[in-house]
């Protein structure tokens, strides 16, 4: 049989759709093979951890296997990640012996879990480690503190940490500190302390990320005001497309360019879909009015709430819902200062089309066909996230030799 006959039943044994690939998802996976795919909040450490099979074994928690949460090495590979910050969180609330163990225990599953898998996963504590990971087939990892609670109001604790492998901290989670207001808890300070504004002097000279998501607005403006470097919000939405007090505010938005910082748009459902944000509201409505009617008897309030929720179904958050987050940071702050920060393993329900870590180029293929350039999508993928991870490390080495560690404390 000629050559062309060979070749024209081939193509007639092909799927229709891979004979016409969706020049946008094209587009979209050409991007991630050269330019980083930088994630900035993966909680995969507490997954494991939390797991009720084998509740913090890294060894049990196969990674070369499919996983029961949203990460593992095949879809990290499908969704051509390129460097990974995982979270090293421990909940504000927790009562336990004191934050600084459970953080450390986090700590170690996290490097176990790096080390573990040298034929996908590269240790890169700096930019150009990552770059260098990337460029050599690995993705890149490093790992990101999800609450200032877990430094105790130690600087000392703060620069182990820094020592540990921690690149950027999250000043709060959702628990107001002795030294910064939360988003979602009463605002105490009016964002920093003095000792909060030390905190964000010596996270610059360590060379470590200011990371100002769960912060509330003030704290956001405070440490803007104080940081020499610039910072991130490592997943954290826009206010203006949903009013939920986990998202930046405009007025946030708008200062990022001074400073060079990155919004990395999660995929959180709650913080990204309007429509279910409103019904959340509505449940809550439900539940106050149930209350007021049941007195005491709270458990039939809970079943009045169920019943309404039953009657009227959640609505799902989609990956179009996610675009149009990236999009709104893109128009208020620029392009330079737009980013990826998934929250994967940390959420239980995802956005429709945004179900895992191999879902990552179908949301450069959607925004693709809104006309993002490819340049422009190097910029989202990981350009802006290591352009500002390295000028932390600049601003660090400048202050490493001007001054000695912070001794500041608590009064």
């Amino acid at each position: 049989m000629k050559r062309f006959q060979i070749l024209a039943l081939a193509v007639l044994a092909t799927p229709l759709a891979a004979q016409t690939m969706d020049p946008h998802l094209a587009l979209a996976r050409r991007v991630l093979r050269t330019a980083p795919l930088v994630d900035g909040h993966n909680d995969l450490p507490w997954r494991i951890r939390e797991d009720s099979v084998v509740r913090g074994n890294v060894e049990a928690y196969d990674l070369r296997k499919r996983t029961p949460g949203h990460t593992d090495l095949a879809r990290l590979r499908k969704g051509m990640v390129g460097v990974q910050f995982w979270s090293i969180y421990v909940p504000g609330e927790i009562r336990d012996s004191g934050y600084a163990r459970v953080q450390l225990e986090q700590f170690d599953i996290a490097r176990r879990v790096i080390a573990k898998y040298p034929e996908a996963l590269q240790w890169t504590p700096t930019a150009a480690a990552a770059r260098r990971a990337f460029a050599a087939g690995k993705i890149g990892s490093l790992l990101g503190m999800e609450g200032g609670h877990a430094i105790e109001n130690s600087l000392g604790a703060l620069r182990m940490y820094y020592e540990m492998g921690a690149r950027y901290m999250t000043l709060t989670h959702n628990v107001t500190l002795d030294w910064a207001d939360a988003a979602l808890d009463t605002a105490k300070h009016g964002g920093l302390t003095p000792f909060g504004e030390e905190v964000v002097r010596e996270m610059n000279r360590l060379g470590m990320l200011l990371d100002l998501s769960h912060v509330s607005p003030g704290t956001m403006s405070d440490a803007l005001n104080v940081t020499e470097a610039p910072v991130i919000f490592s997943h954290s939405g826009a206010r203006a497309v949903v009013d939920h007090r986990r998202n930046v505010p405009d007025s946030i938005l708008a200062r990022l360019p001074r400073h060079g910082g990155v919004v990395m748009v999660p995929f959180v459902p709650s913080f990204v879909s309007r429509a279910l944000f409103a019904w959340n509201a509505s449940s809550d409505s439900v539940l106050r009015e149930a209350r007021q009617r049941r007195g005491a008897d709270t458990a039939q309030a809970g079943r009045d709430q169920r019943a309404w929720q039953a009657a009227h179904p959640a609505p799902r958050a989609t990956i179009q819902d996610v675009a149009d987050h990236i999009d709104h940071v893109r128009k208020v702050a620029g392009v330079n200062h737009v980013g990826i920060g998934s929250d994967f393993d940390g959420i239980e329900d995802v956005p429709v089309g945004l179900e895992d870590v191999s879902t990552f180029p179908a949301l450069f293929a959607e925004l693709a066909k809104r006309g993002w350039t490819e340049a422009d999508l190097r910029k989202l993928a990981g350009e802006n996230v290591l352009r500002v991870l390295a000028r932390a490390e600049a601003v660090a080495a400048r202050l490493k030799a001007a001054r000695s560690p912070s001794t500041a404390t608590i009064r």
